[in-house]
């Protein structure tokens, strides 16, 4: 009897992992199958009756049967062995498990214990990536090809309330051919329904085993193109050369200009990756632009792209972002992926951080893609800077001295311009400049009895500055700057800064919210700023300068290191914070800065005009202030505003609310900035835009955005589109349209996602 039971056990485990292997229609190996089994694993197995033949040397488990072997699971109504004919045979409602949670369901397998041959007879298979295939009937042959007769394949779950009902997307076929050596899934005679209505005839489809995560072939195709590109298909073909890189060629073809030729390239390193594209076109038609435009003047055109990030190690990384093209507008009028922007930014770099040091090195490159020529004096391109190097290093002591802190900060830039930036103010000069700045800033926080925390500050910081201008640059800078132009080859300035900080929390709370007012006083001492009044010094990284309720409590108020705010100033407010118990929230400050002595520095011009109409080159500064609420209801707003100091008029405003309530999302904001003749804008400027999103029930929602001119009384982009996703489907349709100078730019795309298939779609259909 021992012996009996033996042998039944190594029988039916036998028979067990034939059976769970040729729930390997889905693409495994019965030796991987096998294999993933660890050793001394011991079967259980359940049924109502057990016969085990020795005349026909079969073992048979009947009524019931339940096999579980190494995280397999096996349920039928009768299972059996035969070693003569080493075929394993299941039947009645057959239902496997795997180990790693697929389902297989049949009515009858009959294979051999080798996986190499069989037969299953109305075969289902749900896959733990939730896609699904069933079949009248499937065969095994070679080892490694399994045939679906009459098989249906789709990504989307069965409908729980109506399993019968199709699913939202399926392919059926005469035969599906799944071949496990060469990870391929093939259709013959197929069809592909959308909600049960065939939409195509598909004689030959072939794609990758669900498995593969990366297989060589054609990719879904695309559709661009636009007014003066005509209507274009994108075909991709995708080589999977190795686990580490692979490489993606295509060809778009355009009713009006031709072919256009891409390639790209992806390699994966331990610490990092890279890519590579390429494209190149010969314009069939150039003339289809009108002759103003930058794309009318070429026909060969095209571009190299790279980018890259590294990890050099656990403190360094090093990348890069490069664009070169035969000219300046076309990966934006092709849009070539990664390199469409407006304004693409072209950068190398090397960074390194490391506990409280940090140290960046680039160099930048702009490039302005436009469709105006060169010789438009509105056109950009030519008047961006290469800068080239711009360094940032910054290091924090990690030990306290005399009781405070003590940080470093150095910055050095460099660049080089072939054409200058010219109108009311000289935002960009001809010619080459530099500079390279060190500081350094000592401060200590004290908190009284009484609960006022006082900070002294202690700052120092010294600049050198060289500038190699043209002559065009020199005599525009005489021209604008008058007896006020001071024109060097080299400058060198230095400032020190004493300052001291007072501020008194104050808490007030209840049994539901909690307020705290916090008066704040500020005061800083220091000599007039060098070269203040005397125009030469280029200002290049300090141009825009925004005087609100963010900036009041900065010790100095310029956006960048060109510019050094001098004299003795004070800056005066008030900061509230309060919660409430049931669930809102309020933010607020308001105050205002006083220039106490020696020169205002926003009051002294440069070349840029950057302090005249800031709010800040009057003794009083204009009052800044801002309010931001919070509800439980998804509901935020924030309101800021600057207004004069005398007349209390409106300078600067900024109104933003957001909401997510249910299943609406939606956001808007208005800004308005008063005129500032002598930066460039000689009226108002009123602007409101808004964007929402609204998923009116499961799967569907609709989406739309706008921004509109109050002064110029126009809409200058706004947006609509709608769409749909589930579990396997996805689908977009967008429309926009852009105004700028006269010109309307109307865009449309859409985009249809069917998982494990691919997607097909447009994001560049332009007119």
């Amino acid at each position: 009897m021992g012996l009996l039971k033996r042998g039944l056990r190594m029988k039916a485990g036998v028979a067990l992992i034939a059976l769970a292997a040729s729930l390997s229609a889905a693409g495994a190996q019965v030796e991987e199958l096998v294999g993933e089994v660890p050793s001394g694993q011991q079967m259980v197995l359940v049924g109502d009756t057990l016969i085990y033949d020795f005349d026909n040397a079969t073992v048979t488990a009947v009524g019931g049967v339940q096999i579980e072997y190494g995280g397999i699971r096996v349920v039928a109504q009768r299972v059996s062995y035969n070693q003569k004919t080493s075929r394993v045979v299941a039947s009645g409602g057959v239902e496997i498990q795997d180990r790693d949670g697929n389902k297989y369901y049949a009515e009858e397998i009959d294979i051999t214990e080798d996986f190499s041959d069989g037969f299953v007879r109305a075969l289902r298979v749900e896959t733990t990536e939730r896609t699904y295939m069933a079949a009248e009937s499937a065969e095994r042959s070679d080892g490694n090809l399994t045939t679906f007769m009459k098989g249906v394949y789709t990504a989307c779950e069965p409908c729980e309330e109506n399993p019968e009902r199709p699913p939202l997307w399926q392919i059926k076929a005469q035969r599906v051919i799944w071949d496990g050596k060469a990870k391929t899934i093939r259709f013959e005679r197929s069809r592909f329904e959308f909600l049960g209505i065939p939409l195509a005839y598909l004689p030959y489809l072939e794609v990758a085993d669900p498995t593969v995560k990366r297989k060589s072939g054609f990719l879904m195709p695309g559709i661009v193109g636009g007014s003066e590109l005509g209507v274009g298909v994108k075909v991709p073909y995708y080589f999977a050369l190795s686990p580490t890189y692979d490489l993606t060629l295509s060809v778009t073809g355009y009713t009006k200009q031709g072919f256009m030729a891409e390639a790209e390239w992806r390699q994966q390193f331990d610490n990092g990756a890279y890519t590579l594209k390429l494209a190149g076109i010969h314009q069939n038609r150039p003339d289809e632009w009108p002759s103003h435009y930058i794309d009318s003047t070429v026909e060969n055109r095209g571009m190299i792209g790279s980018k890259g990030d590294f990890e050099i190690n656990r403190r360094w990384k090093f990348g890069w972002d490069v664009l070169v093209q035969s000219d300046k507008n076309f990966a934006n009028t092709y849009r070539i992926e990664g390199f469409a922007d407006a304004v693409h930014t072209s950068t190398v770099y090397l960074t390194g951080l490391n506990d409280r040091n940090y140290f960046d090195l680039r160099a930048y490159k702009f490039d302005v893609q436009e469709y105006r020529l060169d010789t438009n004096p509105n056109a950009r391109n030519r008047k961006q800077p290469v800068v080239l190097p711009l360094l940032d290093y910054s290091y924090t002591l990690d030990r306290s001295v005399m009781g405070g802190e003590l940080s470093f900060d150095v910055n050095a830039q460099n660049l080089h311009r072939t054409e200058g930036m010219y109108g009311v103010k000289l935002a960009g000069l001809e010619g080459s400049d530099g500079r390279f700045t060190a500081e350094t800033e000592w401060k200590r926080s004290f908190v009284t009895g009484g609960g006022l925390v006082l900070t002294p500050l202690l700052h120092a910081r010294g600049d050198s500055i060289y500038t190699d201008l043209s002559a065009d640059a020199i005599s525009r800078i005489e021209t604008f700057a008058g007896d006020a132009a001071d024109i060097r080859t080299h400058y060198f300035r230095a400032m020190v800064t004493a300052g001291l900080e007072a501020r008194w929390p104050i808490l007030f709370s209840s049994s539901s919210s909690t307020h705290i007012l916090e008066p704040i006083g500020q005061i800083f001492v220091r000599p007039d700023e060098p070269y203040a009044g005397r125009l030469g010094i280029p200002n290049e990284d300090a141009q825009s300068l925004v005087f609100d309720a963010s900036t009041l409590f900065e010790r100095d108020k310029f956006s960048g290191y060109d510019r050094i705010e001098g004299g003795t100033r004070a800056n005066l407010g008030i900061r509230y914070s309060g919660n409430f118990g049931n669930g809102w929230s309020a933010q607020g400050i308001f105050g205002q800065s006083f220039h106490l002595a020696g020169k205002n520095s926003f009051a002294e011009p440069d070349l840029v005009n950057v302090g005249a109409y800031s709010g800040l080159e009057t003794d009083r500064s204009d009052y800044v202030a801002m309010l931001g609420v919070t509800t439980p209801y998804g509901i935020s707003a924030s309101a800021s505003a600057r207004l004069d100091e005398e007349t209390f008029e409106l300078q600067r405003q900024e109104l933003k609310v957001g909401a997510t309530v249910s299943k609406l999302s939606a956001s808007a904001s208005y800004a308005f900035i008063s005129a500032q003749p002598g930066y460039g804008f000689n009226t108002d400027r009123q602007e409101v835009s808004g964007n929402a999103s609204l998923r009116f029930n499961e799967n569907w929602r609709v989406f739309a955005s706008g921004t509109y001119n109050i002064q110029e009384n126009k809409l200058v982009r706004n947006a609509l589109g709608f769409g749909y996703s589930d579990e396997c489907f996805i689908y977009t349709m967008t429309f926009s349209q852009t105004r700028d100078n006269g010109q309307t730019e109307n865009r449309f795309g859409f985009n249809i996602s069917l998982r494990t298939l691919g997607e097909i779609g447009s994001s560049t259909f332009s007119q």
